[in-house]
């Protein structure tokens, strides 16, 4: 069975590296689905889930807070910021941080301060939409 090399990488350390025969993430313009002899490809990633399938069909979920995507013949490379392994991402930590970025947009004074907030506060959404849909709620 034909395979592709992953990798995903963090700012702080790999969170994958192997053989896969689909991968699927959040491109900026859709959902992307990935197969051995993909096309080469180049593109920025949203807040979401990264599904690799390996060749025994065991999957791996990873969750990213955005990022790069570069697929070239034989690998597929994922870089994002921020990373966490579907086991590790903790609930009641996003909410907590969702709900400290509502209150800090709300006594944000200027529109950079607002735009960063709202960024952050997209990316806690989809870490939170994550965890619900891996946990099966």
């Amino acid at each position: 069975m034909a395979t592709i090399h992953v990798d995903v990488v963090s700012a702080e350390h790999s969170l994958f590296a192997g053989e896969a025969k689909f991968v699927s993430l959040p491109g900026e313009a859709g959902e992307l689905g990935i197969l051995p002899g993909h096309t080469p490809l180049i593109s920025r990633i949203r807040p979401g889930t990264v599904k690799i399938v390996r060749a025994d069909n065991s999957e791996e979920h990873v969750f990213v807070a955005g990022g790069l995507l570069e697929v070239q013949p034989g690998t597929v490379t994922v870089l994002s910021d921020t990373a966490i392994r579907s086991q590790d991402l903790d609930e009641a930590k996003a909410v907590a941080a969702r709900q400290q970025a509502e209150e800090a947009l709300r006594q944000a004074k200027d529109k950079t301060e607002v735009a960063v907030v709202e960024a952050e506060l997209a990316m806690l959404a989809a870490q939170l939409a994550a965890i619900r849909k891996l946990r099966g709620r």
